[in-house]
């Protein structure tokens, strides 16, 4: 690996590089796990961020709002912070990479976001610190996204160049298991805590539990992801100038139409993302249909069925195209939109219909949003490109999805749930329309 293309980085990185010393190939398998490990890190932390702003911070920041409504708004106002910090974190930790090396931007990027969700464990609420409860608890939100621009480590893009040609479909939806998997990891805690707890004992101390945890997880996906990035064949495709950190405004001036239309080909799974995992539980905490505990292990076998989504998105991907593949998928979305509202709205039957209903068709689409993304870039500005489009993909799909949605519904009626997911799906199907490369990359 060269030193000036890719600096010794850490000595966490060292040790990882000596593992590989005996000359044995990184098969695909350990790259494939180490993606799944590291995506079910960051998707953990941001979960366990999304379920404490519905069951947690209303009362325990936000007790000062005049009714509950407003308190979650509130808490859903701080939700979006992560997604506009993270394009910055992109922005620096690119620079680290470049200068410093993969492993030392790891590193801080994972030991920031493992500590910025542990430390909201420690929060006292505003009884306690008044407004500098909700002063802190937005800095540790910015904290989260700007070390997850800082996370995007290449794995997933070194699976898909290794990918034979007829399987990139299904190389492309491995690091997207990482979502449900995340997901239901902090639905089990939270529901294991509600469902064990009385109120006043979860506020008090239960909710932190999840957020120790999260800490742990990282350490594990550090190793796991140091070991690849110190691996000689991800030296190699470094050295080949595919997965190279190349400045953003350089990248820019060569891909700004791709980043553009690459930010709206996901945006009508983005936009559901939030809308199957985060909003729908705030509604019936609000207005009822079952208890939050019984909901969480609903979305638990919710994101079973997600992640069964994934994989079959990379069964269909090979068969009918990737292209084909997200139509479909947004197809499925605008029409899920015009019965959610209603299936949400219609007590608990309904609302486990609306959950696995739509967990299974997010996964559909979800599976190949981030082929979709990277697909649109040339190696050599594919790591730098898929990075600053995955972020921007998400603060336009997903960063105000629960504010936006429980806004509109407490407002003006849950009818207009149906509206935000239909106008993602007109956003891909708009892109898709003008991105007739995807299948040829």
């Amino acid at each position: 690996m060269s030193s000036v293309a890719n600096p010794s980085s850490s000595g966490l990185e060292r040790d990882a590089r000596r593992m590989h010393d005996d000359d044995k190939p990184l098969s695909p398998g350990s790259v494939a796990i180490g993606v799944v490990i590291g995506r079910t890190s960051e998707f953990f932390d941001f979960f366990v961020y999304g379920l404490g702003s519905i069951l947690v911070f209303p009362k325990l920041i936000f007790p000062f709002a005049p009714n509950a409504v407003a308190a979650t708004l509130m808490s859903f106002a701080l939700f979006p912070l992560a997604f506009l910090a993270r394009p910055v974190g992109s922005f620096v930790f690119m620079w680290i990479d470049r200068n410093y090396g993969r492993g030392t931007k790891l590193t801080v990027a994972l030991v920031i976001l493992g500590g910025s969700t542990a430390s909201i464990a420690f929060l006292p609420g505003y009884e306690t610190l008044g407004y500098w409860a909700v002063a802190l608890l937005a800095l540790f939100r910015l904290g989260q996204g700007f070390a997850l621009g800082g996370a995007w480590d290449g794995l997933a893009s070194l699976l898909n160049l290794s990918a034979p040609e007829n399987r990139r479909g299904w190389y492309a939806m491995i690091p997207q298991l990482g979502a449900p998997i995340g997901f239901a990891l902090a639905s089990i805690l939270f529901g294991y805590m509600v469902s064990s707890l009385s109120e006043a004992d979860f506020l008090a101390w239960g909710w932190r539990y999840p957020f120790f945890v999260a800490f742990a997880i990282n350490v594990v996906a550090l190793f796991a992801r140091l070991r690849i990035v110190a691996s000689k064949e991800f030296g190699a495709a470094m050295e080949a100038q595919e997965l190279q950190a190349r400045p953003i405004f350089e990248m820019l001036s060569k891909h700004s139409m791709d980043v553009v239309l690459g930010a709206f080909v996901p945006l009508a799974s983005f936009a559901m993302f939030h809308l199957v995992t985060i909003f729908p539980l705030s509604w019936i905490t609000l207005f009822g249909g079952q208890s939050a505990a019984q909901f969480l292990w609903v979305q638990v076998a919710g994101a079973a069925l997600g992640a069964v989504g994934i994989v079959l998105s990379g069964f269909i991907a090979d068969r009918i195209g990737r292209r084909n593949e997200l139509m479909l998928g947004a197809i499925l979305i605008a029409i899920f939109s015009f019965s959610a509202p209603f299936l949400l709205d219609s007590g608990g039957k309904g609302q486990d219909a609306y959950i696995l209903i739509g967990f299974f068709i997010l996964g559909l689409t979800f599976g190949q949003s981030s082929g979709a993304v990277s697909s649109r870039f040339t190696q050599y500005y594919r790591y730098t490109g898929a990075a600053l489009t995955s972020d921007l993909a998400w603060l336009l799909g997903a960063g105000f999805a629960p504010l936006v949605a429980l806004g509109l519904a407490s407002s003006f009626g849950i009818i207009f749930i149906g509206g935000y997911l239909i106008s993602g799906a007109i956003c891909t199907i708009a892109a898709l329309t003008l991105t007739r490369t995807l299948d040829q990359h």
